[in-house]
């Protein structure tokens, strides 16, 4: 998971976790490739249990080292009978250590065992419905039907000897199984997805039924850990972080202040694709919370320069981590002892971006903070969220005492609007963006509904469609507001806004930012979309 320059401070090899509740409950998910490893390693901290990512081939030398209470087997875009598919070392099977297989991690778990895996007639993606025949330990509590979500083209057609069915859907008979004597668990749905119902609720009973836990690992202990290792690490050197008003960089930021206090140095790229005012809020949020060293860089002209006949959204990401490195680089020289660049990266950022630890995660975007970077940046990297979800950096933001309005905004793209302005960037079309998704913010927040949205924005689109003002035919801009709901940001369901609410800001809109006749409200779920547009 790490990148060369970094140090993940959760499934580094030199994490050093020594506190006894930790080593007794320490469960490893071996990942193969999944685009949800890390979603399942989310979901078993939601249980209060800590949790590390590590190679899908791990040896079990290596396992017995690290004395973990249990194993999970994720997902993966293989098929356990291909050439090169990635396999466990064997020996993890007869460590007696608790194993919960999911989807790919079910069929390799029964191909090991000497059951069989074959092709679907057709693959299965979506929901389904599942009958439980055994309410023993892994369904207990559960009704005898719930839907879950299944993605596969394979499934589990003959069982390994000593294996029976806990339930089954009309096309996978064997949709959860365990074995008689062993605590060897495997389902082919997928309980770490929001769409599974109780998905949560099995990996509850995994944990605390089948493998014995009590929930010992809070964000407290990740943030006393986390402090201790940069405290460690950094030593008397300085580092320089990236602020920018939202939550993950403010996380980072206070983070850092608590474990170097004045050796901190943070740093606000003005890369003249913010939303509007956004250099005054941050200006004014930082000195009411903060009493480290700012530095504000007004960079727009050399962004602006960058972007200019770009559009190929990859390629705006390129140059935008570019830019954004040369501008921390050139600031650096006027640091004494600067050292480190601290980011605000979470893990969505870098499962997107293919850089998951072993396995590789197919790359859905570049993300400047883990996509985009030069080989030699001239300091090393510090990214103490790297393995949390938005939800979890929330809650350790409130543990470290930011307020709740900063704490609960709603995330910003680390490339700013350039990825909601399709196309070519401009100055003009940004004008126009800023003013509509101010407007958008304006009326949620006018609704009580801030908080009932996870993330809303406005996207300036390229093409452009006829209208009718006053009595003048009209040939311009097209908008489209995205707003959705989620709880790990992995995966989202659109917001349910009010017809009203959204009426109010199409005609707000329209009315006010002058170059835009139409609106448009994006209806679709991640996945198979993404958030973000680019």
């Amino acid at each position: 998971m790490n990148s060369p320059q970094s140090q993940d401070p959760i499934v580094s090899e030199q994490t050093n976790i020594s506190a006894d509740p930790l080593q007794n409950e320490r469960v490893l998910v071996l990942d193969f490739g999944s685009q949800f490893a890390q979603l399942i390693a989310r979901r078993v901290r939601d249980q209060n249990v800590y949790c590390e990512i590590v190679r899908h081939d791990i040896p079990a030398e290596s396992v017995i080292a690290r004395k973990p209470a249990a194993m999970i087997f994720s997902g993966g875009p293989s098929s356990v009978y291909d050439q090169g598919a990635p396999k466990c070392d064997p020996k993890l099977f007869e460590l007696g250590i608790p194993i919960l297989g999911i989807c790919y991690g079910m069929q390799l778990t029964a191909q090991s065992l000497g059951g069989a895996v074959q092709a679907c007639p057709a693959r299965e993606y979506g929901r389904a419905r599942l009958s439980i025949s055994n309410m023993e330990k892994l369904f207990a509590g559960f009704p005898s039907e719930i839907d879950v979500w299944m993605s596969h083209g394979d499934q589990v057609q003959k069982l390994p000897e000593g294996f029976e069915t806990l339930a089954g859907t009309t096309t996978c008979p064997h949709a959860a199984v365990k074995h008689h004597a062993l605590p060897i668990y495997g389902i082919q749905f997928h309980p770490e997805v929001s769409h599974t119902a109780l998905g949560g609720t099995l990996i509850h009973n995994f944990l605390y039924n089948v493998v014995g836990c009590q929930g010992r690992w809070h964000l407290s202990n990740f943030a006393d850990q986390t402090i201790s290792q940069m405290r460690q690490r950094i030593g008397s050197d300085r580092v320089i972080c990236g602020l920018s008003g939202g939550v993950d960089s403010s996380v980072t930021a206070a983070l850092l202040y608590k474990a170097i206090g004045p050796q901190l140095t943070c740093i606000l790229i003005d890369n003249g694709l913010l939303r509007k005012d956004e250099q005054s809020a941050v200006i004014r949020e930082f000195t009411d919370h903060f009493q480290a060293d700012l530095r504000v860089v007004d960079a727009g002209d050399r962004f602006m320069s960058a972007l200019s006949g770009i559009r190929d959204p990859q390629e705006k990401r390129r140059r935008i981590g570019h830019a954004f490195i040369e501008c921390f680089k050139e600031e650096s020289l006027k640091i004494n002892g600067a050292k480190y660049l601290a980011q605000g990266t979470l893990y969505p950022d870098v499962i997107e971006s293919g850089a998951a630890p072993d396995g590789p995660a197919a790359t859905i975007k570049l993300h400047h903070n883990v996509g985009g970077l030069p080989e030699q940046l001239g300091f090393d990297l510090v990214e103490p969220l790297r393995d949390l979800f938005k939800d979890e950096v929330r809650k350790l933001g409130l543990e470290l005492g930011l307020p709740e309005h900063l704490v609960w905004r709603h995330p910003f793209p680390g490339p700013g609007l350039a990825v909601r302005c399709l196309g070519e960037v401009t100055r003009a079309k940004l004008d126009v963006l800023r003013e509509a998704d101010e407007i958008l913010i304006t009326e949620i927040r006018n609704a009580n509904l801030y908080r009932e949205t996870s993330q809303a924005f406005v996207v300036l689109l390229e093409s452009q469609s006829v209208g009718v003002m006053g009595d003048s035919r009209t040939y311009e801009n097209a908008v489209a507001v995205r707003c959705v709901n989620t709880d790990d940001f992995m995966t989202a369901d659109w917001s349910r806004l009010p017809y009203d609410l959204l009426a109010l800001v199409s005609t707000r809109i329209i009315n006010e930012v002058r170059g835009v006749n139409r609106v448009c409200y994006d209806i679709s779920s991640k996945p198979p979309a993404t958030i973000e547009w680019e």
